[in-house]
């Protein structure tokens, strides 16, 4: 038997009051609900009331000609609402502007935005379809996506959005709802139902049921022709109908009657749901008490369309016991039939006003009776601002299942011993699911972009892929049926079986319909993703490498082994980066956009050609922006991918790393002196230096030695130290084509000996703080030597590799292309050619590339990761590379009078250094020469990194410097911190 449910009280009589208005719907001042609805009823024609029960599809892509016959029905027939279909934003306020102007009473502005305005408007945001929902395990995010769908519903004019499906998809074969309901359990419906419709109604936007009384277990699309169930009313009562009774107890304020033909409930031939006073009065009025607006589904559909006539249909439906009339074909026709129908006692005209004053109530809870013109300004940042952005990320990220995870494969937690490559399948090479891995681990790419692609197309990339220990498979460019077995072609299944078949660690993601996994259910290392965009492609690659963990859940049974609810949590303890938006982390993303400006305006003065910005914050990269290009003429735009020189900031994130490294193992005594270390110091005039001294650049050393000098004369490089060609004698390549002497590193070291100290202060016990790049050349050297093994070999395979890092390195050309490298000067005084992939710094080009004080390349991400890892106080990626206490002991102020870390730079306690005035005092990082930054503050858990080559092509450019740019963009950043709200 069917239950009675106790009806929510739709549109109560409300105490609110509203201001004058100077026509009838728009009338006099300080009106209740009640007060309005009659001087409205009042102000109407028989003809203009029955108007009210209409709303007409309008779009904002069309001609003049359906702009015109829109007119018509809102001027003569006095139609009570519109739906927007496809269009724009801007264009679609405009129309809505104008027709709202020229109605007597205002209208209700709906649209079909099941997954946001992004499913109708372009230029406008999508978010995820309700099946991907169904995964996410927290309602209160259903509940912030309903809250910002009506934000940006109502910014645009809309009133009403016709949505949630509340349809229990019960049935894989479905091809009108799948993706579009929340799952196979009626209870998951129904509280992701209730949360989405509460958020929307929560920020006055009406939510609406639908398809009453279940679309679910179809395998007929209604839009061609009309489904058949044969369920029994026992089985519609328990299973069916449980969304939409939870819905009505929760308040929701409108439902959709949907066209199925349901022998159970009208046995009537041909009839839908629809027009069946059996379903619509008798049992949603009736048994279940629902007394909120109903609406017909769209009248133009087959469902109903290919029984009856326009106008008839409409009759029908309101005979039924619908409100609505949705998607009316023949509006002055419909009209006359209602007003035949009123005369020949079919329906009393009582009957016909209750239903207009619950159209007008719902009107008045709208503010309608205080309509106002919708504003343009701003419209396209409005709807697409970071915070919409933010959660749309969340929600999707929420989502992703792990469905298979062999020996908890996933997350990858080795870097360094293992080596990587990806297969995109339907989408080409480098896109942004390949990108994304790229920033975790060096990668090697393929891609199958023709899926349909012959099996020997397959069989090539398998045999590539045999080198490699671990691939990364995206299964692209899906669809959502099961009749066309979801885009998924035999050559893909096979080419996966087979791939998983050869002892490679394989981590497949599919980026479509969770019922496509039956195709996969042997594979080991699963991935659901849902659904394919630039979004989800993002988040895989950080949930393969730990950046984020899985927490999703299947909403619907795939398999045996992959039924309703499963999902397998992964290990959230790596701590490395992830990749989220300002407001996750309590930001404000607008302020932020201000980074934007000043940049531009650098890039327009010729401070530079270009640069990255990075800014992460809590562990999430939140800002991420390349600008410009690698040099002035503009051939070759910068990409995350580009690489830079970061000069000085090579002591921090290379020497330094291994100085604590040495430290922390007693290695060390940073108040030793360094001729402890150095024996040949002893006797000199560094013979007494202490190392901590060295570190905080108080130790007397002069700033620096161009010891390039002493090996050129009028005629060019000398013989003793050069070659044009490599060989077992010249061994350091200074530029491409010039090679130094394999001992210039010991003469280097000679001269660096034999220089002056600085004078020290009479009566001061220590030199003054005066920075020297001598300082890292002489840690360098004590590093060697106690290592035995030169810093860079060091650094790569205690630091960089385990850490992933592709981009940062030293000697790059060894690595990669020039073309991702960023040239810095064009050198006419010393190398006569210009810098690109070798060192800027003349010293350290001497030494072939790796310096103590110089040397370094990376991108933004790269070097973030290491700041990151430096901020975790030595933790990331599941690895410990310092002790708790060693970075902050490093990162600590020494002495009163020298603002000066243990080889970190700090900022200037009285202001006006290096830092933002805002950083804290705890903050430490460094600044490069060609035009580099990388900081971080532990005390709002901060790293910010700022790359660019303002040395190209003249390295005394220094407009960047003048203008404190990098500074500026740092105050940017605290800024947004302060700016944010909730």
């Amino acid at each position: 038997m069917l239950k009675k449910v106790v009806g929510f009280l739709l549109f109560p009589i409300l105490l609110l009051v509203a201001s004058a208005w100077k026509s009838p719907g728009r009338n006099s001042s300080k009106l209740t609900q009640e007060q309005w609805v009659d001087s409205v009823m009042s102000s109407l024609s028989e003809e203009q009331k029955i108007g009210q029960l209409f709303m007409v599809a309008a779009y904002s892509n069309k001609d003049q000609k359906h702009i015109n016959e829109i007119e018509e029905l809102v001027r003569k027939y006095n139609i009570g609402g519109l739906i927007f279909f496809q269009g724009g934003p801007g264009r679609q306020v405009n129309l809505t502007n104008h027709y709202q102007s020229i109605a007597k009473v205002p209208l209700m502005i709906g649209m079909d935005a099941e997954w946001g305005l992004g499913m109708r408007l372009d230029s406008t945001l999508f978010f995820p379809k309700q099946m991907t929902l169904g995964a996410i395990q927290d309602d209160s995010l259903i509940f912030k996506m309903g809250a910002e769908i009506a934000r940006e519903c109502r910014r645009i004019g809309v009133h009403i959005n016709f949505a949630p499906v509340v349809d229990i998809n019960c049935n894989p074969n479905n091809p009108v709802i799948g993706m579009r309901s929340f799952g196979e359990s009626k209870e998951l419906v129904a509280a992701k139902g209730i949360a989405y419709m509460n958020g929307m109604q929560a920020y006055k936007v009406l939510a609406n049921a639908k398809h009453f009384p279940g679309h679910g277990d179809t395998e007929t699309d209604s839009h061609v022709g009309l489904p058949v169930i044969n369920h029994t009313k026992d089985r519609l009562d328990e299973i069916e109908l449980y969304p939409f009774k939870k819905l009505i107890e929760a308040g929701v304020m409108s439902m959709m009657v949907g066209h199925m033909h349901i022998p159970a409930l009208d046995n009537t031939p041909n009839i839908a749901t629809t027009l069946s006073k059996n379903v619509v009065t008798d049992l949603l009025r009736g048994d279940l008490g629902y007394q909120g607006l109903i609406f017909t589904d769209a009248l133009n559909m087959k469902g109903v369309s290919s029984f009856y006539k326009p106008g008839e249909v409409d009759l029908m439906a309101l005979l039924a016991g619908n409100d609505v009339l949705l998607y009316s074909e023949n509006v002055p026709n419909a009209i006359k039939k209602i007003q035949k129908a009123i005369k020949d006692n079919e329906i009393s005209a009582e009957e016909v006003h209750s239903r207009v004053r619950k159209i007008l109530r719902a009107k008045y809870w709208l503010g309608l009776n205080e309509y106002q013109p919708i504003e343009l300004k701003n419209l396209h940042s409005d709807l697409n601002n970071s915070k919409a952005r933010s959660i749309q990320t969340e929600l999707y990220q929420k989502a992703l299942t792990v469905v298979n995870n062999q020996e908890s494969r996933i997350p990858i937690r080795i870097l360094d011993t293992t080596t990587f490559a990806s297969v995109s399948i339907g989408k080409g090479l480098e896109n942004e699911f390949q990108r994304m891995l790229s920033n975790y681990a060096p990668f090697t790419h393929f891609a199958i972009e023709d899926k349909n692609a012959e099996e020997a197309v397959y069989t090539k990339v398998l045999e590539q892929l045999r080198k490699y220990e671990v691939v990364v498979v995206g299964v692209h460019n899906t669809n959502l049926f099961n009749s066309k077995t979801y885009g998924i072609t035999e050559n893909t299944k096979r080419f996966i079986a087979r791939l998983n078949e050869q002892g490679i660690t394989t981590i497949v993601s599919v980026f479509g319909n969770p019922y496509s996994l039956k195709y996969f259910i042997d594979s080991p290392n699963l991935i659901c993703a849902y659904e394919d965009n630039e979004i989800t492609n993002r988040l895989v690659p950080q949930l393969v490498f730990g950046g984020i963990s899985a927490s999703g859940k299947l909403p619907v049974s795939v398999h045996a082994n992959m039924p309703v609810g499963h999902g397998l949590l992964t290990d959230n303890t790596l701590h490395r980066l992830r990749y989220s938006f300002p407001e996750n982390e309590g930001m404000d993303g607008k302020t932020l956009l201000r980074i934007d400006s000043i940049v531009e305006k650098s890039i327009a003065d010729k401070a530079m050609p270009g640069c990255q910005v990075l800014v992460a914050k809590n562990g999430a990269v939140v800002f991420s922006k390349n600008y410009g290009y690698l040099t002035y003429d503009k051939q070759q735009p910068v990409t995350s991918s580009t690489v830079y020189d970061i000069a000085s900031i090579s002591k921090v994130a290379g020497t330094l790393q291994a100085v604590m490294f040495l430290q922390e193992r007693g290695l060390i005594k940073l108040d030793k002196k360094i001729s402890y270390y150095l024996p040949e110091l002893k006797g000199t005039n560094k013979d007494d230096l202490i190392i901590r001294d060295v570190l905080t650049h108080q130790a007397g050393l002069i700033p620096f030695l161009p010891h390039w000098k002493k090996t050129v004369d009028t005629s060019g490089y000398m013989k003793a130290y050069y070659s044009t060609t490599k060989d077992t004698l010249y061994t350091r390549e200074v530029v491409p084509g010039v090679y130094c002497i394999k001992s210039i590193e010991d003469t280097l070291w000679a001269w660096t000996v034999e220089s002056d100290l600085l004078k020290k202060p009479k009566r001061a016990k220590k030199h003054d703080y005066v920075y020297s790049d001598l300082g890292f050349y002489i840690m360098k050297r004590v590093v060697e030597r106690i290592l035995n093994q030169p810093l860079d070999e060091f650094m790569q395979q205690n630091f960089y590799d385990p850490l992933g890092l592709a981009t940062l390195t030293y000697k790059p050309l060894e690595k990669y292309s020039v073309d991702k490298i960023a040239p810095t000067e064009d050198d006419k005084y010393f190398r006569m050619t210009l810098i690109r992939g070798t060192v800027h710094d003349q010293g350290a080009a001497m030494l072939g590339g790796c310096a103590g004080h110089a040397g370094l390349f990376s991108n933004a991400n790269d070097l973030a990761v290491i700041m990151q890892m430096n901020l975790q106080y030595g933790y990331y990626g599941g690895l410990r590379y310092f002790l708790p206490e060693t970075i902050p002991y490093f990162a600590k102020k020494q002495f009163e009078k020298n603002r000066r870390g243990l080889g970190w730079d700090k900022p200037e306690p009285s202001g006006n250094g290096p830092t933002s005035n805002y950083a804290s005092p705890n903050t430490f990082g460094h600044t490069g020469f060609t035009g580099t930054a990388a900081w971080v503050d532990p005390d709002q858990n901060l790293v910010y990194i700022f790359l660019s080559n303002r040395v190209h092509p003249d390295a005394s450019n220094n407009k960047l410097i003048r203008a404190s740019v990098r500074t500026v963009i740092q105050d940017v950043i605290y800024q947004s911190i302060l700016n944010y709200k909730e």
